[in-house]
């Protein structure tokens, strides 16, 4: 073999090893420069659902702080986990972010299917998580239990002949922690919409229901429900007289929902620490607050290094909630 050849090999092949590994190291001047073209933002729900309605709000004030268009790209199917695999898959390069119920699509989702076509920590670096919603357990309006502890009473009364309405995992959990705490053989009614759930509690067909305080509220105001107790660990803004689960005799109890902002996995810190700041600026506006209060959701601000600690948390909890729940993975 020749030794100047060999040797001239060996140069090439540490210069490429070399230029590999400077291209793996972020430069400051990447997040001064970015973005240099849009942005897509991935909603895994229908256009015109009320993720899609949150999604457009994000995505239109991190064009303003941006200076560049975010375009909003709807891949809806299978409860989420098309378009949240589809963001999984995109380049790790800023240009694809994914704003989502991450309690759900990644927390809970860990447990609620069997085989999953991503992994919710390895595969996303998460942003920053922006907004939080709580569960509401409701009578119906001409009902006269007006506490949690006279709903106990009479379910207790009726034992196996009560029932309640959910529609989501989140209510189905938030039911099941309920029961278990309060030593109730209530029956579960898994409805597929709200507006039938809401018409069996006013006839009464169920004795409560527990659901998203979004669409409760407008329940509420026109009086077809009341509403008796929200299941997070703090009261909704929009709804600041009803007290929680904790304060309605039900300690520790706190489950609500969460939405945040994901990328890709390997995506730069320094993209991934201005993406936060302009996630940061939006959440901290009056605007946004309000904005959010009118759809009886609260800013749940924060970094990316307490949202994955938020997620790592509740993957952990979310294990539970589904043994206790009796929830059979898909």
């Amino acid at each position: 073999m020749d030794r100047s050849n060999a040797g001239s090999r060996r140069h090439v092949a540490r210069l490429i090893a070399a230029a590999m590994l400077i291209a793996l190291i972020p430069s400051p001047a990447l997040a001064q420069e970015y973005p240099v073209r849009e942005i897509h933002a991935i909603c895994a729900y229908p256009a015109g659902s009320g993720a899609d309605i949150l999604v457009r709000y994000y995505s239109n004030r991190i064009a303003r702080l941006a200076g560049k268009p975010v375009i909003v790209e709807n891949k809806a199917g299978a409860q989420g986990l098309i378009g949240t695999e589809f963001a999984a898959r995109a380049r790790n390069d800023g240009y694809t972010i994914l704003v989502t119920p991450a309690s759900a699509n990644l927390a809970a989702a860990a447990h609620l299917y069997k085989k999953l076509p991503y992994d919710p920590i390895k595969d996303f670096t998460p942003v920053a998580p922006i907004a939080r919603l709580n569960f509401i357990v409701a009578v119906a309006g001409k009902s006269p239990i007006r506490t949690m502890g006279e709903l106990v009473e009479e379910l207790k009364k009726k034992g196996e002949n009560g029932s309640y309405a959910i529609g989501n995992n989140t209510g189905q959990v938030s039911a099941a922690i309920f029961k278990e705490m309060a030593g109730l053989k209530t029956v579960m009614i898994n409805y597929k919409g709200a507006a039938q759930a809401v018409t069996d509690l006013v006839g009464g067909q169920v004795d409560f229901m527990i659901w998203d305080a979004t669409f409760m509220i407008g329940q509420a105001r026109s009086g077809m429900v009341r509403l008796l107790a929200v299941t997070g660990a703090g009261r909704t803004s929009a709804l600041p007289e009803i007290p929680t689960m904790a304060e309605s005799g039900f300690p520790g109890f706190d489950l609500s929902a969460w939405w945040g902002v994901v990328v890709p996995a390997g995506t730069p810190k320094p993209i991934v620490d201005k993406l936060a700041g302009w996630i940061g600026q939006i959440n901290a506006s009056e605007e946004t607050r309000q904005y959010l209060q009118n759809v009886a959701t609260d800013v749940f601000a924060g970094t990316p290094e307490s949202m994955a600690a938020q997620i790592r948390q509740d993957t952990e909890r979310w294990e539970r909630f589904v043994k206790l729940a009796k929830i059979e993975p898909q």
